[in-house]
């Protein structure tokens, strides 16, 4: 098929299809996508898609895996690496290692030459980062127990993909003719030189120049510039040799402590999903059924027997680590299928001829069905936790270690977000400020409150700081027909989300309770009640009669919306399911405040 737009057509509506019904089944968007590959793919009857573009749609859809890094860059900070060094360097070298060897001895044993079997075992001991960090977005778990060690394990994995790679033409009989002829420690020092460069200016020059443009409002020039960052990354880390998505990383990781830490991540989130779907489904384009079938029994024992070793050694040495036993059959069910980076491996070892053709197009299978078979091999080490037959409880999220566990979000920080921040944190309950101004967020971050740069009306920005699982989310901006759009944006893509105003002008109250608010404060009729009181009682009136007074005309200045926007069962069941309370505190929000006035001074009781 030679038509661009009817191809992109039918590709769409394929995915569309197949996605929609594997969610529908509870097996997530991978697998649908997967399949989506397959059926479209030029191993199919229709081939709707030649066999000569999926080698090109593969290439370029894997800038989606260096985008995913650089995500996980801006999630995670210096310091918080370096305290996973441990894990990383432990566990993640151990289970390259022994699961290496193991595989490598297996396949030793089938008959190929020692030096395919070792490169066969270290590429098939390699995960796949793409499916891991997908499943553990889409079940809200990068921040659990399993989900901080499978991560560890898949940043070893990507470390070790350069020595990897170097490792090929010395197992070749081929006389390797490298690009470079230059002393070792001339690369080496051309290699630090790239590393240098790309943290000088992830540290440095990206953060000055964003706050110039988020300082004059250039929302487009932002993302570009984030966006131009990034590939610069990818470009100078490949240029000496590295991976792409190991300078990706280290870019993320630069601006992972810069105030637009969430705006940067919203600027790439859109591109990454695109990409990230691309990748899916050439992944399914490029199973060879046909080949594969003519030696059945050897490719599901080959598939069954690397699932079964990786299992058990992630299973095993989890343990060792001190994981508890729910966490580690997470680990274990979840990072067991083979890794993307495969494909770059199996490619470079049939070029330098370590393996041949029909080794290859086994190796490319097993990574991909392994692949295929990861959200339901996940699924299934879940059910084995929740049946009770591991004892020990996943502590599911650790408070503070992302932003997603605020159960309040202030939008706003002048004067009335500066006291409801303070009132926030000395009642210890969870919050997290947005501003669009980065010179007042820089004040905040210096004075310790957890602001970020943002707009609040950003469906990605509230998708990234994980909005729907607030309690709360306070509307404090000073602009009336911002104030506006925040309410309505927030009601439309949240029905279920609770919503406080405040607002300024008495006659705005109506339009941001049409626009979804729940309860609306008027900021200036309390301080008017206030002084106003303190007037009635110097001229003699007695405390009684005025505190009665003061009630009255507040009943009368704020009241909530009278019911709650109406969404069907199934809605409502979606938002309850996916929005856990995640911090458990002793402070609750009142479960009959819909029907009451809130009152400016009226704060949450104990539990």
């Amino acid at each position: 098929m030679n038509e661009p737009l009817l191809l992109l057509t039918i590709i769409l509506f394929v995915a569309a299809v197949t996605v929609t019904l594997s969610k529908k089944i509870g097996l997530g968007s991978i697998l649908g996508l997967l399949i989506t590959g397959v059926i479209i793919g030029p191993h199919t009857p229709g081939q709707v898609i030649h066999k000569e573009y999926v080698d090109n749609i593969l290439h370029v859809s894997e800038f989606g895996i260096v985008l995913l890094l650089f995500i996980i860059g801006l999630e995670m900070q210096p310091k918080r690496l370096w305290s996973m060094r441990r894990v990383v360097f432990g566990l993640g070298s151990l289970q390259i290692l022994l699961s290496g060897t193991a595989i490598g001895i297996y396949f030793y044993l089938l008959g190929n030459s020692a030096n395919a079997a070792f490169i066969i075992g270290l590429t098939l001991a390699l995960s796949s980062t793409a499916f891991v960090i997908q499943i553990l977005q889409e079940h809200n778990e990068f921040s659990s127990e399993h989900g901080r060690i499978g991560f560890a394990i898949l940043l070893m994995q990507d470390l070790a993909i350069v020595p990897l790679l170097a490792l090929v033409p010395l197992l070749s009989d081929k006389i390797a003719v490298l690009p470079d002829d230059s002393p070792m420690w001339m690369q080496t020092i051309s290699v630090i030189g790239a590393l240098l460069l790309v943290i000088i200016f992830g540290r440095y020059v990206v953060p000055w120049l964003l706050n110039r443009m988020a300082r004059k409002g250039y929302r487009e020039s932002f993302s570009l510039f984030v966006m131009f960052a990034v590939v610069l990354a990818a470009y100078v880390m490949e240029h000496f040799g590295l991976s792409m998505a190991l300078g990706a990383f280290i870019m993320g990781m630069m601006l992972s402590t810069s105030k637009y830490g969430f705006q940067i991540h919203a600027s790439v989130e859109s591109a990454k999903s695109l990409l990230m779907s691309i990748f899916f489904i050439s992944v399914g384009m490029s199973i060879d059924f046909a080949t594969l079938a003519q030696t059945p029994l050897l490719f599901v024992s080959n598939v069954a027997v690397i699932l079964l070793i990786k299992i058990i050694i992630l299973f095993l040495l989890s343990l060792l680590f001190g994981t508890s036993k729910e966490a580690a059959t997470k680990v274990a069910f979840l990072l067991c299928q083979g890794g993307e980076f495969g494909f770059v491996l199996f490619g470079v070892a049939k070029a330098f001829g370590v393996i041949d053709d029909k080794t290859f197009i086994m190796g490319i299978g097993v990574i991909s069905v392994s692949m295929a078979f990861t959200p339901s091999l996940y699924a299934f080490g879940c059910r084995l936790t929740r049946r009770g037959l591991l004892s020990e409880v996943d502590q599911s999220l650790m408070p503070d270690e992302t932003a997603n566990n605020a159960r309040v979000v202030v939008a706003g920080y002048g004067d009335t977000g500066h006291v409801l921040a303070q009132m926030l944190q000395d009642t210890s309950i969870p919050h997290i400020v947005i501003e669009k101004n980065p010179e007042v967020v820089k004040k905040a971050q210096k004075a310790g409150v957890p602001a970020y740069f943002g707009d609040i009306t950003d469906p990605k920005l509230l998708n990234v700081i994980g909005v729907e699982q607030a309690q709360m989310v306070i509307v404090s901006i000073d602009h009336n027909a911002s104030a506006l759009k925040a309410v309505s944006t927030l009601r439309t893509l949240y029905p279920m989300l609770k919503i406080l105003a405040r607002v300024l002008d008495r006659d705005l109250k109506d339009q941001l309770l049409e626009a979804g608010a729940n309860w609306v404060v008027i900021e200036t009729l309390e301080s008017s009640l206030h002084i106003g009181a303190e007037a009635l009682k110097v001229l003699g009136v007695a405390d009684e009669e005025v505190s009665e007074l003061v009630d009255s005309l507040r009943k009368d200045g704020m009241m909530a919306t009278a019911e709650e926007p109406e969404v069907d069962d199934a809605e409502a069941e979606s938002n309850t399911a996916r929005a856990p309370l995640i911090i458990d505190t002793d402070v609750e929000l009142p479960s009959d405040v819909d029907d009451k006035t809130l009152e400016p001074h009226q704060r949450p009781e104990a539990g």
